[in-house]
């Protein structure tokens, strides 16, 4: 006979927690995206949406705990927003050739430009930061 965990009433309202908000922050996006589009901006919904998050977040509009856990679910599950590149991959096989090095060398670079780029803000940040406290 199969005994149920004790703390079954408690995964099941963490999941339905996490579902919850990561439903909250998938609306974000949409409202953003719909407010983008309606301004005509030349800048990605996501861009817009992260930097209004950040905003409500640093201003304490939006206490973080409405968003960690869905936040960690969606990234818990990031993998599965990348089958379709690889499906694309299986459909198009001269990107296995020199145009697909050309574009893993964009790629690389890219990711480098971006992660150098946001380790120096955030050093600048902390010295910056840390100044001010003593």
């Amino acid at each position: 006979m199969k005994r149920k965990p004790e703390n079954w009433p408690g995964k099941v309202g963490l999941f339905a927690l996490t579902v919850v908000q990561a439903t909250a922050l998938v609306g974000f996006w949409w409202v953003c995206d719909r407010l983008v589009r309606m301004a005509g901006l030349p800048v990605p919904a996501g861009v817009v949406g992260m930097l209004a998050m950040i905003a409500l977040l640093a201003l304490h509009i939006l206490p973080v705990r409405w968003f960690s856990r869905g936040a960690g679910g969606l990234l818990n599950h990031m993998l599965l927003f990348f089958v379709p590149a690889c499906i694309t991959l299986r459909d198009h096989p001269e990107l296995v050739g020199v145009t697909g090095l050309k574009l893993l060398a964009v790629i690389v670079v890219g990711i480098v430009s971006v992660m150098v780029g946001t380790a120096l803000i955030v050093e600048l940040h902390f010295r910056t930061r840390s100044r001010h406290v003593r």
